[in-house]
């Protein structure tokens, strides 16, 4: 996939931010974006996408924090090495993370609140 294939549906369930940010760490996890990758700026990565560069720099920021991109300032942002989880430990993490979401959703909580909660946790 790589970024060629990045779409946003302006139409999901999910913020377009949101969207983005899922595809860029699906693609680094596969390493379809290999460490030390140099990314497209925002402003460019934004019009290829069809979305406000705030989207796509809140995209970027949150991916920093986690780990997966550096941004070095003029130099552009790239992909950090991330050491992507064997097979049977990312069927555990989906797992436990189904299990999680399932058990939100029983209490009522929708989308949004389950994500909150969760970065409020990190």
């Amino acid at each position: 996939m790589g970024l060629d294939n990045l779409r946003i549906d302006p139409d999901g369930t999910r913020p377009p931010f949101e969207q983005l940010r899922a595809q860029l760490v699906d693609e680094i996890l596969a390493r379809r974006l290999p460490a030390g990758m140099k990314l497209p700026p925002v402003r460019r990565l934004a019009a290829d996408l069809g979305i406000a560069a705030n989207t796509a720099a809140r995209a970027y920021k949150e991916l920093e924090a986690e780990g997966y991109l550096i941004t070095r300032g003029r130099n552009g942002t790239v992909v950090a090495p991330v050491a992507a989880p064997s097979p049977e430990i990312q069927d555990r993490a989906d797992a436990l993370t189904a299990g999680y979401v399932s058990a939100m959703r029983e209490l009522g909580f929708g989308d949004d609140a389950i994500l909150m909660a969760l970065r409020h946790q990190l």
